[in-house]
C-alpha cells in the first residue's frame, strides 16, 4: 500500500452521498484523490508525509456553490439594496459597463480567498462580468474547483455585448482548447446565455448547437422572476421553461439557476429533460424573486442543489447562511417541520449541488473521488453543546468555523492560514479598486 501524502486523524467524518456518519474515522489522500476513508482501525494512516489531527472536528466534502457570480459581484456588494430584480440589475449595469482587465482579477481573487475559508472548494461560474480571463488568472493563485460560464446575450439591458456574445460563440471552440479540462481537470470552461429575458432564440439554439458539437455544460438563469414571466409570456405566449424547451434547449447538462416561478408543466418538462436547477433562497428572498417550490422538484426526481448566487445579491459566499434559510424558508413555505432535515440540507450543499453542476468527481468523501475536503471547528460557544453534528452545521455553525480547506489534495488553508496568499495585497487592491470603479462609473 502507498504512503498516503495527507492523512487526517481522530474525526467525525461526514461522507455524504448516503453514506452513514464515522466516529473516530481517518481519511488519507495521495495525489489529488481519497485513498481510504473509514473507521481509524480500517484506515493505515503509517508514515503519512502530512498527518492532521482532527480531534472534536468534523470532516466533510468541500462545498458545492452551484451557481455564482465572483469576478462581477464582489464589486457589486452592498452598493445598491432594498430594490427589488430589474432595478437591481440596471443599476449594477453602470458599473459592469466599466470593469478593467486588472479590477477583475483582484475582484476574482478576493472571492476565491473567501471561499477558501468559507468550506467551498467548487463554484459555478456564470460571468456577467464577459471577460473570463482574469478569474483564470486568480485560479492560478487560488486553485479550486471552477466551471466558468461564459456570459451570452443580444438583448434588452445586455445589448452592448451582443456582438462580443455572437463572436465568443462562434469561436468557442478556441476556449475549449485553451481551457477546458485544463489544471488537472479542475478548470471546466461552459456556455452562459443570460436569461430569456436577454438572449433570443437563435443564441439559446446556437449555444445548444455549440455545447452538444464541444462537450460542454450550460448554465443559465431560467424562471426567476415574475418580470421574466410577463415578458415571456408577452413576447412568446408561454413560461420561459416552455420557450426554450420549444427550441431544443434543455437537456442534463443544463443548470437552470433559481427556478423561483416553475408551474406543474414546468416542473415536468424539467424533470424529463433531465435539467438540473440551482437553488439560491436567500438572494431569492432578499430580492424577492420568489421561493423554488423544492418539494415538488424533489419530488419529479430534478437534481438540485444549494448556490450562493453573487455577493452582490446575497452579500456572502456562505454555504452555512444558504443551508439554515433553506432548511428554515422551506418549513415555512410547506408548513412542514420536518420537510428538509438537516442531512438532507448538508446533502443540497454538498453531493446536490455537485450533481447540479455537473462535477460528479466531487460532493462526497469516497475513494477515488477528488481530495475536496474541510474540517469545520464545532468546539464554539455558538455551537456549543453538539448533540448532533449535522444540526450544528446547519443550523449553528459559521463559514469561519471550517479551519482547513484542502482542493484537489492541494492544502488551500490550515488553521485559518492560507499558505502563500498575502491577504492584506488582496484586500488593498480589491478594496482600491471597487472604490474607483465606483467614482467613476455612478459619479
Amino acid at each position: 500500500m502507498s504512503i498516503p501524502d495527507i492523512a487526517i486523524i481522530n474525526a467525525t467524518i461526514l461522507p455524504m452521498g448516503g453514506a452513514e456518519k464515522i466516529e473516530n474515522g481517518s481519511l488519507t489522500i495521495s495525489g489529488d484523490s481519497i485513498t481510504a476513508v473509514g473507521p481509524a482501525a480500517s484506515v493505515s494512516t503509517a508514515g503519512a508525509k502530512k498527518l492532521i489531527d482532527a480531534n472534536d472536528r468534523v470532516v466533510m466534502p468541500g462545498f458545492v456553490n452551484c451557481h455564482t457570480h465572483i469576478a462581477s459581484n464582489m464589486l457589486l456588494r452592498g452598493l445598491l439594496e432594498d430594490v427589488q430584480l430589474f432595478e437591481w440589475l440596471q443599476t449594477m449595469w453602470q458599473l459592469k459597463r466599466n470593469f478593467d482587465e486588472e479590477t477583475l482579477y483582484w475582484a476574482s481573487l478576493m472571492g476565491l480567498v473567501e471561499m477558501a475559508k468559507s468550506g467551498i472548494t467548487t463554484f459555478n461560474e456564470h460571468f456577467d462580468a464577459y471577460r473570463v480571463e482574469p478569474q483564470i488568472a486568480a485560479l492560478c493563485k487560488m486553485p479550486l474547483r471552477a466551471t466558468l460560464g461564459y456570459g451570452l446575450a443580444d438583448r434588452g439591458l445586455y445589448a452592448p455585448i451582443t456582438d462580443w456574445s455572437w463572436k465568443a460563440l462562434h469561436r468557442f471552440g478556441d476556449k475549449v482548447s485553451l481551457h477546458h479540462r485544463t489544471r488537472n481537470d479542475r478548470v471546466h470552461v461552459a456556455l452562459s446565455p443570460h436569461a430569456p429575458y436577454s438572449c433570443g432564440p437563435e443564441m439559446f439554439k446556437l449555444v445548444r448547437q455549440v455545447a452538444d458539437a464541444h462537450k460542454v455544460v450550460i448554465h443559465t438563469h431560467l424562471s426567476e422572476g415574475m418580470q421574466e414571466i410577463i415578458y415571456v409570456k408577452e413576447t412568446y405566449g408561454t413560461t420561459p421553461v416552455q420557450w426554450v424547451q420549444s427550441l431544443g434547449f434543455l437537456g442534463p447538462d443544463v443548470t437552470a439557476a433559481h427556478a423561483t416561478q416553475l408551474n406543474d408543466d414546468d416542473i415536468r418538462i424539467l424533470a424529463e429533460t433531465g435539467t438540473r436547477i440551482a437553488h439560491c433562497p436567500c438572494c431569492n428572498a432578499k430580492l424577492n424573486s420568489g421561493t423554488l417550490r423544492l418539494r415538488s422538484v424533489r419530488e419529479a426526481g430534478i437534481p438540485v442543489g444549494l448556490a450562493t448566487d453573487g455577493p452582490a445579491s446575497h452579500n456572502a459566499l456562505d454555504m452555512f447562511q444558504e443551508m439554515k434559510f433553506a432548511g428554515m424558508i422551506h418549513k415555512d413555505k410547506t408548513g412542514d417541520v420536518e420537510f428538509m432535515k438537516t442531512s438532507e440540507l448538508l446533502e443540497l450543499a454538498t453531493t446536490g449541488a455537485a450533481a447540479a453542476m455537473n462535477r460528479p468527481e466531487t460532493g462526497r468523501l469516497a475513494v477515488g473521488r477528488k481530495a475536496d475536503v474541510i474540517i469545520v471547528d464545532l468546539d464554539k460557544p455558538h455551537c456549543m453543546p453538539v448533540y448532533d453534528v449535522a444540526a450544528a452545521l446547519v443550523y449553528s455553525a459559521r463559514a469561519d468555523d471550517v479551519v482547513t480547506t484542502i482542493c484537489d489534495g492541494q492544502i488551500l488553508m490550515e488553521d485559518r492560514v492560507l499558505p502563500g496568499i498575502d491577504e492584506t495585497e488582496i484586500r488593498h487592491r480589491f478594496r482600491e479598486r471597487a472604490l474607483a470603479l465606483r467614482c467613476r462609473s455612478l459619479n
